[in-house]
């Protein structure tokens, strides 16, 4: 027989406690949601624009418009997006995208604070099912309760929780199908299984490794007729699972138009480039550049180490020993006991999931946020973990030691609160201690930080501060999901000051992201130029707005520059053109006499020979890209100085007579 979990009585009071803080734990789950969301909405004005959002809207627009079979869309209309834009189904955007029509709003600058105010809504219903989900396996209200601010304080995952669209609605879908998951095994009825079902196909729509359920829940079934009694029993375990995977199939293909001519061959195709995503980009790890595809065994574990609260961690890994003594004390536990059953679940989810994924040599990128859905089994099993230290270390009659118990987690749930207030909108860098926060520069050079865009708002906003009322012209990196137009993501009145890679006039500020200059030897430029006009989050700058005019520089940046100029005067240049190019210690150095306004209109560049076969050059992350033949492209832009034009790129790692100079590469 299955050891099933003490039923629960909602209305069943707390033991222990008084009244007023009985009725705060039973109502705290919505209390905390309730205020998470006005906070929520609040707030949601200060994140920027993803660089998806806009790519993400047109896809959806594309597929939308062919299930509705307006004008001359056809299949076709669909096969011509990538296939990876194909893969990503339509299940969470759809909706966004109906209720930004819905509303009316025609500023986008609205239309992107509703999408913003939705996706934070729905990560936080994930989280109450996190709750709910808990309070079944341990029948423990303050556990569950410890369990939902786990799930809401993650730094990270809450600064996603807003702007990304695509990973955190995958993360609270997942929550969701956990719970009913647990759900429908507790009442094994048919309309709780084809619930499951129909939630499993959203979250495999959403991403398909939503498939991964799959598996689990005919494992449990499994176990469960196995153990049944008599025929009919066994019977109804067939049909209740054959009804989950018919309506779990049935959602998925009708969720996502572009299976529905062939669904077998494009699902197989889906499959296979979760495993080898097509988009490789250069990552910046531990102080290297590597490609993606390239990353070594660690670089998953580690960036979950180094971004996760240690209160978590250490839980986490509680209820990971937990389980795992459990199963070896009693082996045969595994398959009766339902909680220890769901618990190997958990456990599996974890570590098969990020398994498959390094011994696969999957395509990951931009920290673990592929994999951010395993915080959620992770939260389960930190709830675990306190619900093993509490049963080891707290006897029944000594209650001052579980106080104390979870008075050390709400002190570490207090610790990370503030975090999250210090970072703020910018928590999506959170580093824990196991990283050195403190040395300048640390973070920048060795780890990733600023991949989203979403920071560009905000130093935008401190630019607009410092010179109100100023027509600013801002030079920023082009791209198809480069920085986003001004109008979007800041109020209309102060987006008409600004203006982005004018074609008119010589541009004030340039936007430098983290790869836009990570090391300073390779970008004299940014290391003379420190007027950053852009807060700093652990002594480090993610954007900083340079300024290009000597007369908006800091004397000291003025002064740097003017030094240069006379270094290079010093000898002659080696390229007699508009800009005279000079060389020394592998620093191309430009220089324009008389400068006019447009004169820096064009980038100055650089193509060096050869390429370094399957390796990018060390140190030039200088807008670093693979480009086609057998060269490496670089380019800066010039910076105005006394009537004059001046620009530096650094190649430390080529000879003269390997590089060609001009201007507008």
């Amino acid at each position: 027989m299955l050891e099933r979990i003490p039923s629960m009585s909602p209305s069943r009071r707390l033991s222990g406690l008084p009244r007023a803080a009985n009725f705060l734990t039973a109502h705290g789950a919505l209390l905390i949601c309730a205020l998470f969301l006005l906070v929520g909405v609040a707030l949601a004005g200060d994140y920027g624009i993803g660089t998806d959002e806009h790519w993400q809207r047109g896809i959806t627009a594309v597929q939308w418009d062919y299930i509705l079979g307006h004008g001359d869309l056809t299949f076709d209309k669909i096969q011509a997006l990538k296939p990876w834009d194909r893969a990503y189904g339509i299940s969470f955007e759809l909706p966004l995208l109906l209720a930004e029509r819905a509303s009316g709003l025609e500023d986008y600058y609205d239309v992107h604070r509703l999408r913003l105010i939705l996706t934070h809504l729905f990560f936080i219903a994930g989280g109450f099912c996190c709750y709910l989900l808990t309070w079944r396996l341990f029948n423990n209200r303050l556990l569950a309760l410890l369990a939902l601010l786990l799930y809401l304080l993650h730094p990270r995952i809450y600064a996603h929780s807003y702007f990304n669209s695509k990973d955190l609605p995958f993360l609270s879908m997942f929550s969701i199908a956990l719970y009913l998951l647990e759900r429908a095994l507790r009442r094994d009825t048919v309309g709780a299984f084809a619930l499951l079902g129909v939630a499993v196909g959203i979250l495999t729509d959403l991403r398909i490794m939503g498939i991964m359920l799959l598996p689990g829940v005919w494992a449990l079934r499994g176990l469960d007729w196995f153990y049944a009694v008599g025929r009919s029993e066994r019977r109804r375990i067939l049909g209740t699972a054959g009804l989950f995977t018919l309506l779990a199939a049935a959602t998925l293909y009708a969720l996502s138009p572009w299976l529905w001519t062939n669904p077998v061959e494009y699902f197989i195709t889906s499959f296979g480039l979760a495993a080898d995503h097509p988009h490789v980009v250069l990552v910046l790890f531990r102080g290297e550049l590597i490609y993606s595809t390239d990353l070594p065994p660690d670089y998953l574990p580690t960036w979950f180490s180094i971004t996760t609260p240690p209160l978590v961690l250490l839980l986490g890994f509680s209820g990971v020993a937990a389980v795992v003594g459990r199963g070896m004390g009693r082996p045969g536990a595994f398959f009766s006991n339902t909680r220890l059953r769901f618990g190997a679940l958990l456990l599996a989810c974890c570590v098969l999931t990020a398994l498959a994924v390094i011994l696969l040599g999957a395509n990951t990128y931009n920290d673990w946020h592929h994999l951010y859905y395993l915080y959620v089994p992770f939260v389960l099993l930190a709830a675990w973990g306190v619900h093993w230290l509490a049963a080891a270390f707290c006897e029944r009659r000594r209650w001052r030691a579980r106080v104390a118990l979870y008075g050390l987690a709400g002190a570490g749930l207090g610790l990370i609160i503030l975090q999250i207030i210090q970072l703020h909108p910018l928590q999506y860098i959170y580093f824990n201690f196991l990283v050195d926060r403190t040395t300048p520069e640390h973070l920048k050079t060795r780890y990733q930080m600023g991949t989203w865009n979403i920071e560009v708002q905000d130093a935008l906003k401190v630019l607009l501060e410092r010179y109100p009322g100023e027509a600013l012209n801002v030079w920023a990196p082009t791209s198809p999901r480069g920085v986003p137009p001004a109008e979007d993501v800041l109020p209309t009145d102060e987006a008409r000051r600004l203006e982005f890679n004018s074609a008119t006039r010589d541009a004030d500020f340039a936007l430098v992201g983290q790869l836009y200059g990570w090391r300073y030897p390779h970008r004299p430029d940014l290391a003379f130029n420190s007027d950053y006009i852009h807060q700093r989050i652990y002594n480090n700058a993610i954007v900083n707005l340079v300024a290009l005019d000597g007369s908006r520089m800091t004397p000291a940046a003025a002064a740097a520059y003017r030094e240069l100029y006379d270094q290079a005067r010093t000898r002659p240049p080696i390229i007699r053109a508009p800009y005279d190019v000079y060389f020394q210690e592998q620093t191309l150095t430009f220089i324009r006499e008389n400068c006019q306004p447009g004169d820096r209109k064009g980038r100055l560049g650089v193509k060096a020979y050869p390429a370094v076969p399957n390796q990018p050059p060390r140190g030039l992350p200088n807008a670093w890209r693979p480009a086609a033949g057998d060269y490496q492209e670089f380019y800066n832009l010039g910076v105005g100085l006394d009537g004059r034009c001046l620009g530096i790129i650094g190649l430390p790692d080529y000879p003269i007579a390997q590089i060609i100079v001009g201007q507008g590469y």
